[in-house]
């Protein structure tokens, strides 16, 4: 199936590639339907594209490759819609985001995904984990404001 994209134009994907955020995002509860894509230009950066509108595209990174000890910390009510057999089949990632020329990772509020039944959850962290990162510029670079 072809999706349009505001930052890559029209992407294929495969019907089992698509996720299910069954509360959507936050900032985008209505958005339930996304797919993860491959940022080209950029192997750090993953971007979550909403299938319900081309313009909604949300750049992702795994936040071990900036913040090694990095641990999420919630309860297990939180874990419980991603039918996750094992908590190691959870897939970690953080919100980039690009405010006044500075690159953030958001790390109170990640996002888990179980990619093998291929549903997703956006968490808040119950420790007193900073609400954000700043990267140096040059640690990565994002084609458009996420």
């Amino acid at each position: 199936m072809q999706i349009d994209t505001s930052r890559f134009g029209p992407v294929e994907i495969e019907p089992e590639d698509v996720l299910l955020f069954s509360r959507g995002l936050f900032a985008f509860e209505n958005h339930r339907h996304w797919v993860l894509l491959a940022d080209s230009a950029n192997g750090s950066v993953a971007w979550l594209q909403s299938l319900n509108d081309p313009e909604v595209a949300l750049a992702l990174v795994s936040p071990r490759a900036f913040v090694p000890g990095y641990r999420v910390s919630i309860g297990r009510s939180q874990l419980t819609p991603l039918e996750l057999a094992a908590l190691d089949q959870a897939f970690v990632l953080n919100v980039l985001n690009r405010n006044q020329g500075r690159v953030t990772i958001n790390l109170k509020a990640p996002i888990i995904i179980n990619l093998d039944r291929r549903i997703g959850r956006q968490v808040v962290t119950s420790d007193e984990q900073p609400l954000q990162l700043v990267l140096p510029t040059a640690a990565v670079r994002l084609r458009k404001s996420a």
